[in-house]
């Protein structure tokens, strides 16, 4: 799945080159050329990162940071023509992440945004893995503390290869695992293209969750690639 970058620039030039920039690196761009439906969309949208201008028509960018700041913890960098350091201290104490001064060459405004997400990725990810105890999709109910499992109120006995299958397919809920990964996050091995183990335990555990096998609820094989819980 491709992260979204949200770019708020007035400068319809910019705001296009950058665009076109990050599709070449396949991100997915959410573009305005005000502050109007910025507020609206970032609590709709998934956004991974935002680009802000400081200098927009209807609202200043350290005013909209600080608005964002308040409801979203994705990295933010601020672009300016300013080249003043009391700028950049205030855009970073009202909670961006980084600063671009313009004129700026795009890839190193790439650059940055790359290492933003990588920064936010792996922080999100420990805290993730340190505070989730429980996910809940739809009926299904996983706990993972006590291991216990339940779905449409019924509690389902797994076996603790068939927790963790569920319980990491159930963690990306949305994105599609390939068969390697999943073998090697959960069985701790190496992965050989001619193993069937995962299939088999798919199987079992679909047969203890009750699913259709051709149309299942949960979880759900996507051919030729892995398997996901949409």
């Amino acid at each position: 799945m491709a992260e979204t970058i949200l770019i708020v620039d007035d400068e319809k030039e910019i705001a296009d080159l950058i665009e076109v920039y990050l599709n070449n690196e396949n991100y997915h761009v959410i573009k305005f050329y005000d502050a109007k439906h910025v507020l609206d969309c970032v609590q709709h949208e998934q956004i991974d990162l935002a680009i802000l201008d400081v200098m927009l028509p209807d609202m200043d960018g350290f005013t909209l940071c600080k608005k964002i700041r308040e409801k979203c913890l994705f990295p933010i960098i601020m672009l300016t023509a300013k080249n003043e350091d009391m700028d950049k201290i205030t855009g970073l104490t009202l909670g961006a992440d980084d600063y671009i001064t313009k004129p700026f060459n795009p890839l190193e405004v790439v650059a940055r945004i790359k290492t933003q997400l990588r920064r936010y990725t792996r922080y999100n990810q420990h805290e993730r893995e340190k505070e989730i105890d429980e996910i809940n999709i739809r009926a299904l109910q996983i706990c993972k503390s006590n291991r216990k499992c339940n779905l449409n109120g019924k509690e389902i006995f797994l076996t603790p290869i068939e927790f963790d299958i569920l319980w990491y397919l159930s963690e990306r809920q949305g994105k599609v695992v390939c068969t390697e990964e999943l073998f090697e996050q959960v069985w701790k091995e190496k992965y050989f293209d001619s193993n069937n183990t995962v299939m088999a335990h798919i199987a079992r555990l679909r047969e203890k969750m009750k699913e259709p096998t051709r149309k299942p609820k949960y979880v759900k094989t996507v051919w030729g690639v892995g398997y996901t819980i949409e």
